[in-house]
């Protein structure tokens, strides 16, 4: 249940209130709402006269529901906008690893050719194997920095536990939680400390009710500013990554109300297949691609199979020209 309380609720009323009903308390600019388990469907009689308005819900995604809210969340980067009312496709491009100054550079580069405005890029890099190149940590934040300062983008890049989650918010301008780590509480709670920009990637074997009970752990912790990424979801096929759950996007967008990104490198696993499956998902009118690219796949430290090198993300961003005009879509 959320409860939207009246102006000037005593603060009194309003602890009670919370501890009573074991409640999170978000405070708005004139009024507080309280969020509770979706399993409490109403509230005792004495606090009825302080409530402006409630909603009831039949599971834990509620604060993400377009019941509470059919308005989509924009997410204001100042140079660029994610979600909201807008007919806009955010484009975000970059390798999987921040490897060195010179490979980063070129990404940079590529991207302010191509007039795009967020550069990704993994510094901490939670691998299967403890013997695959790891990332370079929190120098390879500061590479990033750097790119942010001298070409004008914005950067996002991921945590991989609880113990970065300083650096990456201080370094970054979005904050990715990657499949791997989409159950950490640890770096959800830290994440909903802050108003920066996360963006939760759905973990492949997740349900969308954990999905977005993971942005949950976010919005009800304070922190208006979440997005969602699909990336592929493990199936019984073996051809191909993952499987890319265009079902489960259609789903979101119907029934939550955050901005939604779409991430065919990572569900395709294979180069040949990316472009393809990023105009599939360009149709669906989602918020915002990130795509894999990098200057040479061939010597990349990770996931070299499924990145683009630079003239082929410049080609594929050519060919999504038209179809996005004749859909109404502006790719920035």
């Amino acid at each position: 249940m959320i409860i939207k309380l009246k102006k000037n609720t005593e603060p009194d009323i309003l602890d009670k209130m919370t501890k009573q009903l074991n409640a999170f308390q978000i405070k708005q600019e004139d009024f507080d709402l309280l969020i509770t388990s979706s399993g409490i469907k109403d509230v005792p009689v004495s606090f009825e006269k302080n409530i402006e308005e409630q909603w009831v819900f039949d599971s834990d995604m509620q604060l993400s529901s377009q019941s509470f809210n059919s308005n989509k969340t924009e997410i204001d980067l100042g140079t660029v906008k994610i979600g909201g009312s807008t007919n806009n496709t955010v484009l975000i491009g970059g390798p999987c690893s921040v490897e060195s100054e010179e490979q980063i550079r070129s990404s940079a580069e590529l991207l302010k050719e191509l007039s795009l405005s967020i550069l990704r890029g993994g510094c901490f890099k939670p691998r299967t194997s403890p013997y695959s190149f790891q990332g370079l940590g929190k120098e390879g934040l500061l590479l990033l920095s750097k790119m942010r300062d001298e070409y004008g983008l914005k950067i996002i890049s991921e945590v991989r536990d609880a113990t970065q989650i300083k650096d990456v918010i201080e370094h970054t301008d979005i904050i990715q939680i990657g499949a791997k780590a989409m159950y950490d509480q640890g770096i959800l709670r830290a994440c909903a400390k802050t108003h920066k920009p996360v963006m939760i990637k759905r973990g492949f074997g997740t349900s969308l009710q954990e999905f977005t009970q993971a942005a949950e752990f976010v919005l009800s912790g304070g922190n208006p500013n979440v997005i969602l990424c699909e990336r592929g979801i493990r199936t019984f096929e073996t051809k191909t990554r993952f499987t890319l759950d265009l079902c489960g996007v259609a789903w979101l967008q119907e029934y939550s109300n955050l901005p939604i990104i779409l991430d065919p490198s990572h569900a395709m696993g294979y180069a040949y297949g990316v472009p393809s499956l990023t105009k599939a998902c360009l149709a669906m009118g989602v918020d915002g691609l990130i795509i894999e690219a990098h200057p040479n796949p061939k010597v990349a430290k990770s996931d070299a199979s499924q990145q683009l090198n630079h003239s082929e993300f410049k080609k594929l961003h050519q060919e999504l020209q038209p179809l996005a005009k004749s859909l109404g879509i502006n790719i920035l």
